[in-house]
């Protein structure tokens, strides 16, 4: 249930306030490099960092890598790598034990658990579990980039606010990524003003507020992939509702192409160079569950934070009746922007785990 993968398996362990999370990745190729200043530089794109968006629980998330690696070098041993907890404030979450957060999971960890479910910061169901995923996209991206293949993402929305999407047939994520080094994760700077705008709105409101994220991969060869239940949107939307709060997930023109006709969502083939390439990318990237050739496009619906200021209705679990929730705590009147990073880290893991299939590219090393 924790596990994903079939040739990598990630596994993710540990809940919000426990001493520590963690992830093991068993199938990672023997001989990589890792640059461990590279994974610090992507994890600290997942932090707070103090910013107005984000809560002011503040974490290190510095990971420790307890196997797998000899002087950063993948022994082909399952690589297992923690990140210790040491903000916690579990006293906010006691009035939920007996009053579920609405939107939240813990009335269904309730159930499922039968009351033992770990209330404390959400348990597992916490974003703070997308930590240890990030650092399994940070090894994987860098393993991608060795074969060329780049992914980049940014926020395509927040609220009523709407960034520049990008080109799906001319984007170059390392170009992108490159770009957005040092800037927030959008593609036009102005955008980003009004999304605060939005988000300060909806804090001082005591509310909060969702958005959708878009995220690409650059240099994928065609033929990556299977039809049916193993393709690749399969692989990826797997991946990326590990993400908590995701609620849909489109690939290329998604639900705009629905209110299209075949002759204008269809993606006339042609000769570039000798490469056999569309003219656009409807598609996406994707026919048939296997890549194309194009960029891999998709985009990412995220929900608004379920813990808001606001007095909300919500029920007793011991009494069996009806009553008024008041949450305390700290929390981000917006996850889009800190879910960026996750968005990528969930593309590249399914991206690898895809490539290393014993026919594919990566399975040869």
């Amino acid at each position: 249930m924790n596990t994903y993968g079939q040739n990598l398996k990630i596994t993710i362990f540990g809940q919000s306030h426990a001493p520590a999370i963690g992830v093991i990745l068993d199938g990672f190729p023997a001989g990589i490099t890792i640059d461990m200043q590279g994974i610090g530089r992507f994890m600290k794109r997942r932090a707070s960092n103090g910013a107005a968006y984000a809560t002011k629980r503040r974490e290190p998330d510095i990971p420790e890598f307890l196997s797998g690696l000899v002087n950063d070098t993948t022994c082909g041993a399952p690589i297992a790598a923690i990140i210790r907890n040491t903000d916690t404030r579990s006293v906010d979450y006691e009035a939920m034990r007996d009053v579920p957060r609405p939107s939240h999971a813990d009335y269904t960890a309730y159930v499922q658990s039968g009351g033992h479910n770990d209330i404390a910061g959400g348990g597992q169901f916490s974003g703070r579990l997308t930590a240890p995923l990030c650092i399994a996209g940070a090894m994987c991206l860098q393993l991608l980039e060795r074969y060329g293949i780049h992914i980049a993402a940014h926020i395509l929305s927040i609220g009523s606010i709407t960034d520049t999407p990008f080109d799906p047939v001319t984007v170059d994520c390392k170009v992108v990524s490159e770009a957005m080094a040092d800037t927030p994760p959008v593609l036009n700077q102005s955008a980003w003003h009004g999304m605060l705008r939005e988000i300060n709105d909806a804090r001082q409101g005591g509310d909060s507020v969702g958005g959708v994220i878009e995220c690409a991969v650059s240099g994928l060869p065609a033929g990556i992939g299977n039809p049916m239940f193993d393709g690749m949107e399969n692989r990826i939307a797997a991946a990326v509702f590990g993400i908590p709060a995701v609620k849909g997930i489109s690939f290329g023109s998604g639900f705009a192409g629905a209110r299209k006709r075949g002759s204008q969502n269809n993606d006339a083939f042609v000769m570039d160079n000798g490469s056999i390439r569309t003219q656009t990318n409807n598609h996406g990237g994707i026919l048939g569950g296997i890549t194309s050739g194009m960029p891999l496009v998709f985009q990412a619906a995220v929900k608004p934070t379920p813990s808001i200021a606001m007095e909300q209705d919500s029920v007793s679990l011991s009494q069996h009746k009806n009553v008024k929730l008041q949450i305390q705590g700290r929390h981000d009147p917006c996850i889009v922007p800190r879910a960026v990073p996750c968005m990528e880290a969930a593309a590249a893991i399914a991206v690898c785990d895809a490539l290393l299939e014993p026919k594919q590219m990566i399975g040869e090393l």
